[in-house]
């Protein structure tokens, strides 16, 4: 654990050696979510990759962490929608006209221009929703064919915001000319109702904030609990922390650095610095970026006056008619952003912590703001006070080369995204290929890399397994769960063992070096491939001890790093673990799908009436009842090893008709192989187990999620249907042109030019020898219609013989 080095955002460059304040202890913060929507893969990037680091640091180096994050649930973006939502609603319950309605949205489309895309206003007379097209065009086409606003460079967040704004006015034209203004407008009437009445609403009751926020944490939960994020040791709210954050706001006033205006409290970045402070330690180079200091700021703050210093923030904002209050000694007012994670990770973790995380986007200035406030609390005048130890910022998930963030509206939502294009797994696994520390830009290619690597697992487990079902045949006596698969010797070091080795020694070097993960990635992938020549190269003396051991350790690491969510630390089985097993189900009730298949395959085989086999009857007589006892009073309970002792005896029953088939009747035959090519399709594929035929061989038994099996029996059956499809619209094809050829060359070669009004005269054999006008056939022409008549009275020879006749 000492040699652990990590990159800190205090210390920019390389990786710098990780030590804790207190040995074998982590004290962690995150900043956690400001819930006014729904969460989407931006965040998930975030907190996935936060979780993968306390997953390594926790289960692979054994620290004891203690996890604290917050929900922001007062911010000016929770109180612009909770307010504006609120309004809408008002607004629809009043009692307007169509014509009201339609005034109401031209309103606020002509705002919303004006607002947010003011080159629209430009031109002759007003702008309404009949010349809007034109004037969108003229203005931002260039954009939106994929431009830049400058000309220049790529394309970035300034083109994705305006795009959002352009969409949000197009989708109003459509509505406000549908005459559906209440249904498809919202994003125009929010921002115009809001500026109009957002001074009428009663905050006294909080409820129109809180009830926003509950919500949206709820929602946020349930996303992390989907993608197998381990929940924080302690969750804080701003709510919950007013009082905290007034007085500490008061203690940084009374130490001189901060100052009231106005009702609001400023950090005095001045005073801070002259005391021998640090500002904007993570981002010198930002300090003074405006845009990013009134995005810090929040959007209902521009209006509060009496900074002394630019880059002064606000600890504390006087509320304003229609926002939230709490009473301070500077009258009615609501936190600053940055102080409430100062106060709640300082009340929780004390004045000093290792871990700060948070997305990069939170750098500046939310961080160092965090910073300057925290270290001008907790310091003595001439003496700076270290807050955070380390500063771990997650890269940006971007798309189209713009971060993926709510206020853009460029983002899919995590429930959007697991109910359609991801697992919880796979999208896990698109992080852990690339650093957490650095961009990731959604791409088909890191997809196909990323379903590549976990397909090259799940083979790897699946085969693993069934190679050592099969070696070992039943089981006895067994030491619980998946561990009776194993095979234990005690052979050198060398082959597969040491390549096992070495992989260890790669994955260790990978986390000790700022938790390298696409590093441990390949080489999990570079250990299996090795494993899977060896198994190919070996069939007959494959070392399946060293496989094992390498599908063990592999089990153990993708289990630290969370991609099996119904694994359980310390992770010792072998595989993916089953949502049964994880279910932890009375044994009986786990195996019966597998003994009520046993059931009606022994039935179906009884039915054949094969008593001429020996192995058949000696097979059907013999019951796994009694080796499934065993291993229940052995103390297994995984489902799958359960489930092998009947998997077992159907899969030798199915062998051993394989063998009869042959030499049997043709009824017989195919009866049995019907029966076989159910058992494998359908009665073992909807159990989630695949039996890999093998010419000469005992079929393997695989477990394989039933979902995959079945999908890919429906796709080949659907691939079989449309062979079918295909080969009898050929047919039919062949049958009409067949028809027609018939058909044509039933006319005699006489008669196949009597009835064309180009010629007026014949010879005795029908050719043309007159055109219309009475001019001779030309010379070229004839020798084509020649040509022309000596393929039909062939075809028509043809013809004659096949059907008899002389004529048509």
């Amino acid at each position: 654990m000492d040699s652990i080095k990590v990159h800190n955002s205090l210390k920019p460059g390389g990786p710098v050696p990780f030590v804790p304040i207190e040995k074998g202890k982590i004290s962690w913060y995150a900043c956690g979510p400001t819930v006014y929507d729904q969460s989407h893969l931006g965040h998930a990037r975030n907190y996935v990759s936060t979780d993968i680091i306390r997953r390594i640091l926790t289960y692979y180096f054994g620290f004891e962490v203690k996890f604290v994050m917050n929900f922001t649930d007062v911010d000016d973006k929770i109180i612009i929608k909770a307010r504006r939502q609120r309004l809408l609603d008002l607004e629809k319950q009043k009692r307007y006209t169509e014509e009201e309605i339609l005034e109401l949205g031209k309103a606020a489309f002509r705002a919303y221009a004006k607002s947010n895309l003011p080159e629209l206003l430009e031109g002759d007379g007003e702008l309404d929703v009949n010349n809007y097209i034109p004037r969108r065009d003229a203005a931002y086409g260039h954009v939106l064919a994929g431009g830049t606003l400058t000309g220049e460079g790529k394309p970035g967040d300034a083109e994705a915001k305006l795009k959002m704004h352009i969409s949000n006015m197009t989708s109003a034209v459509i509505a406000i000319n549908g005459n559906q203004v209440f249904n498809g407008a919202d994003e125009i009437l929010l921002p115009y109702l809001d500026s109009l009445y957002k001074e009428t609403i009663d905050t006294s009751d909080q409820s129109i904030f809180t009830d926003l926020t509950r919500f949206f944490e709820g929602e946020f939960t349930d996303d992390m609990d989907a993608l197998n994020v381990l929940p924080p040791d302690v969750v804080t709210r701003v709510t919950e922390y007013v009082p905290q954050i007034a007085k500490f706001v008061e203690k940084v006033v009374e130490k001189g650095f901060a100052y009231e205006a106005e009702g609001s409290v400023y950090f005095d970045i001045t005073a801070f610095e002259k005391a021998g402070n640090t500002y904007a330690r993570l981002r010198p180079e930002s300090r003074n970026d405006k845009a990013l200091q009134e995005e810090g700021e929040g959007s209902l703050s521009k209006s509060l006056g009496g900074k002394r210093g630019a880059g002064d923030f606000a600890l504390w904002k006087k509320s304003k008619p229609g926002e939230p209050y709490w009473p301070s000694k500077w009258g009615n007012g609501r936190p600053g952003w940055h102080i409430e994670c100062s106060v709640m990770a300082s009340d929780v973790l004390g004045p000093r912590m290792d871990l700060h995380s948070g997305g990069i986007d939170l750098a500046f200035p939310h961080h160092d703001n965090e910073l300057a406030q925290s270290e001008a609390y907790f310091c003595n005048h001439g003496h700076e006070h270290t807050w955070v130890n380390y500063f771990l910022h997650m890269g940006h998930l971007s798309i189209s080369g713009s971060k993926m963030s709510k206020s853009l509206k460029n983002f899919q939502t995590i429930k959007d995204a697991l109910a359609s294009t991801y697992t919880a797994r796979s999208m896990r696994i698109v992080f852990l290929l690339g650093r957490w520390n650095d961009g990731v830009e959604i791409s088909p290619d890191m997809r196909t890399q990323a379903d590549a690597w976990e397909a090259t697992v799940n083979n790897f487990f699946t085969n693993t397994k069934s190679l050592l079902a099969e070696a070992t045949g039943t089981t006895a006596v067994v030491s619980g769960d998946v561990k009776a698969l194993s095979i234990t010797d005690d052979k050198p070091q060398e082959g597969l063992r040491a390549d096992l080795d070495q992989a260890k020694k790669d994955v260790e070097t990978a986390l000790t070096n700022s938790f390298d993960t696409p590093q441990v990635m390949r080489a999990i992938g570079e250990v299996i491939r090795k494993a899977n020549v060896h198994i190919n190269t070996h069939k007959s003396d494959t070392d399946l001890p060293a496989v094992e051991a390498i599908a063990r350790w592999i089990t153990k690491i993708v289990g630290i790093l969370g991609l099996d969510a119904n694994a359980s630390p310390p992770y010792e089985g072998l595989g993916w673990a089953s949502t049964a097993a994880a279910a932890n189900l009375d044994p009986s009730t786990a195996v019966k799908p597998y003994k009520d298949v046993f059931k009606t395959i022994s039935s179906d085989i009884q039915a054949l009436n094969l008593s001429a086999s020996d192995t058949i009857t000696n097979l059907l007589s013999q019951s796994p009842d009694s080796e499934f006892d065993s291993l229940v009073a052995a103390g297994v309970r995984d489902p799958e090893q359960l489930g092998l002792t009947y998997l077992r005896a159907v899969s030798k029953l199915r062998d051993e008709l394989r063998r009869l088939a042959p030499t049997a009747s043709l009824e017989t035959k195919k009866s049995i192989l019907s029966l076989s090519d159910r058992i494998r399709d359908f009665d073992l594929t909807n159990l989630g187990v695949y039996l890999d035929d093998r010419p000469d061989q005992p079929s393997l038994i695989k477990f394989v999620p039933a979902a995959e099996l079945i999908a890919a029996r429906e796709e080949k059956a659907a691939k079989e249907a449309e062979k079918a499809r295909a080969k009898e619209e050929a047919r039919r094809a062949r049958e009409k042109a067949e028809e027609e050829k018939w058909a044509k060359a039933k006319l005699a070669p006489e008669d196949m030019f009597k009835n064309d009004e180009r010629y007026s005269e014949w010879d005795a054999e029908g050719i043309p020898t007159k055109m219309k006008d009475g001019s001779e056939v030309p010379k070229s022409q004839l020798k084509k219609l020649k040509k022309d008549w000596e393929r039909q009275k062939k075809a028509h020879g043809e013809y004659q013989a096949k059907f008899g006749g002389s004529t048509a």
